[in-house]
């Protein structure tokens, strides 16, 4: 049998708000918020080509080191979703403390948020880009490479991009 610690039970104990909403909306809130604390997060993103290939292809402008390029690839929020990490109206309660970090084959690495890449949240797109330009990435930055455009630096556009770990602060 299951048992449920009791401070689980309570809205703050999910991650929710203890007051707002109707009752049965908050019990629904609570419910799914267990679920996902329940469920298990896949340890990492697949970047394997296969993985890929069936998730819609997008485009983002990468601005680095004075140069500009026109990047094509996927977005991370579709790998994400495509991978079981919650989207849409899931991404409330303690989903907004998963996070996904970003390795690079030198060790370089970026943290990001589910949050903060959720459309409705904090909209920030993320492309997981394998051509620049018309053309597969070159050593030097790839065969993957992140695109975070709008951002001032270019700092979080990791290149060589080789692991997305996926974590849960708890």
């Amino acid at each position: 049998m299951l048992r449920i610690p009791h401070a689980l039970l309570s809205p703050a104990g999910c991650g929710l708000p203890a007051t707002g909403g109707s009752p049965m909306r908050r019990i629904l809130l609570m419910l799914a918020a267990l679920a996902l604390m329940f469920a298990t997060l896949p340890a990492a993103l697949p970047l394997d080509a296969a993985s890929l290939a069936p998730l819609p292809r997008a485009t983002a402008t990468l601005t680095a080191h004075g140069e500009t390029r026109a990047c094509e690839g996927v977005w991370l929020t579709d790998l994400a979703a495509a991978s079981g990490l919650p989207a849409g109206q899931a991404v409330s309660g303690s989903a907004l403390s998963i996070l996904i970090r970003a390795e690079a084959a030198d060790g370089y690495r970026v943290v990001f948020t589910l949050a903060e890449l959720d459309r409705k949240l904090g909209n920030r797109p993320v492309l997981i880009a394998d051509r620049c330009d018309g053309k597969p990435m070159a050593a030097g930055d790839g065969p993957l490479r992140l695109v975070v455009p709008g951002e001032a630096r270019a700092a979080r556009s990791v290149r060589q991009l080789v692991a997305l770990r996926v974590e849960q602060l708890r």
